[in-house]
């Protein structure tokens, strides 16, 4: 097989869950660990640091995967899901992972005796470590897939556990309460292993507490020791800041919510210092600095044009777009303009949520991304009137963004989100 043939079976043999939802749910590591032992467990062969939460899971990861890989580690990064590229899971200093490398794991996957039926990403979760061994990565950081406890990366046994925060996302499967859902992401949690948790109050709290006293490891707070002194807007879209930890540097990534994001970093590389991994300032300055050029972060609160500026984000529960929505509130007064929003949700989220926090006097563009997943644009309509919001149908987010562009002014702003698809098909 050629790329596109592996691709092609890939997608078309394994449920994917990010493309078809429930139907490719699979809890449990069972089926991991057996992978894990026909490859010869290659996690083994690599330290790792594991990265959970409900919000900012991902940015988090490619932070300290640029800041190690400035310090001269040879890093892999592991992430769900690509935005135009299946590749783009996959990086070790930065770069893809070859499409040869794709189509040799496949095709030995293929011709194995290996009895079991692996979903989506149990196998290219095995492909990430496979590659990574064979790469002789020093490190490799691992996002978290969903939840925590059950996730398919929860068989490696990390240097370091970092856990971002909890809020309402994927409920039918992590629980319908918040305490419920912080009991499934404290699963990765493990004896010996030290925790950094981003946010986390009064019985969400407790709960990482009482996993970190059981396992009789230790835990660190970011929303308590808060390193991070100073964030404040810079004129490129980064953010200029100051810890102690590190002195004065610019973040790249400019999103209102990547101050926690930041500050739960800063927290992991005190911590990551004390259990004796080399990290120097420099490395820090220029990982937060360059943090989409080592790593090939996108979709995070990322302009795509000025006038009318044109944002994109990834952000796609109740947290991530109550950040997103007041962050573009704020930039909508800067511009003067009025403010067009192209839209789209997969059909299992708690939409109703979500449109509460949308701004009424925007202009609507709703479309639905290229996955069988997705919600269909007319039944978002139908939400939408339900709330006392009209907006236009249109059928990709392709077209919905011509129709944006074509109606705003010059001072207006467009906002392209809802879901991470609807990105990845603009991106694309």
């Amino acid at each position: 097989m050629d790329y596109q043939q592996t691709l092609d079976w890939l997608f078309a043999q394994l449920p994917m869950f990010s493309r078809t939802g429930a139907a490719a749910y699979k809890p449990g590591l069972q089926t991991s660990h057996d992978l894990d032992k026909y490859f010869n467990h290659p996690h083994k062969r690599f330290k790792s640091i594991h990265v959970g939460g409900t919000n900012g899971k991902g940015s988090t990861s490619h932070i300290i995967a640029a800041i190690l890989q400035s310090q001269g580690y040879r890093t892999g990064l592991y992430t769900s899901p690509h935005l135009v590229d299946f590749r783009e899971r996959i990086r070790v200093n930065g770069e893809m992972i070859t499409k040869d490398a794709v189509i040799d794991f496949v095709n030995k996957f293929r011709k194995s005796n290996y009895e079991g039926h692996p979903s989506f990403f149990e196998l290219t979760m095995m492909m990430a470590f496979d590659y990574f061994a064979s790469e002789k990565v020093d490190y490799a950081v691992i996002e978290v897939g969903m939840g925590g406890r059950l996730d398919s990366t929860n068989i490696i046994t990390p240097e370091l556990a970092v856990i971002t925060n909890i809020s309402k996302d994927h409920t039918q499967f992590l629980g319908k309460t918040l305490v419920e859902i912080a009991g499934e992401k404290a699963g990765i949690i493990k004896e010996g292993v030290p925790c950094v948790v981003g946010e986390a109050e009064g019985e969400i709290r407790e709960v990482f507490e009482e996993k970190a006293s059981a396992t009789g490891t230790t835990i660190l707070f970011a929303d308590s020791l808060h390193p991070l002194q100073r964030c404040e807007p810079a004129l490129d879209g980064g953010l200029n800041c100051s810890s102690p930890i590190c002195g004065d540097f610019h973040c790249q990534l400019g999103g209102d919510y990547q101050k926690k994001n930041i500050n739960t970093v800063l927290t992991a590389l005190y911590e990551m210092r004390r259990i004796g991994i080399a990290i120097d300032d420099d490395a820090i300055h220029k990982g937060m600095n360059e943090v989409c050029e080592l790593t090939g972060l996108a979709g995070r609160w990322m302009k795509v044009s000025d006038r009318p500026l044109t944002i994109c984000d990834t952000g796609h529960n109740e947290a991530g777009i109550r950040f997103t929505m007041s962050q573009l509130e704020r930039k909508a007064n800067e511009c003067g303009g009025k403010k067009h929003i192209v839209i789209g949700f997969v059909a299992d989220k708690a939409i109703d949520d979500i449109i509460v926090l949308l701004p009424k006097d925007a202009i609507y563009y709703l479309t639905c991304a290229s996955i069988p997943r997705a919600l269909p644009a007319a039944d978002l309509k139908t939400k939408f009137n339900e709330h006392g919001i009209e907006g236009n149908v249109y059928a990709n987010p392709k077209e919905a963004v011509e129709a944006a562009r074509s109606n705003a002014s010059p001072d207006d702003i467009i906002y392209i989100g809802g879901s991470t698809f609807i990105v990845a098909d603009f991106l694309s």
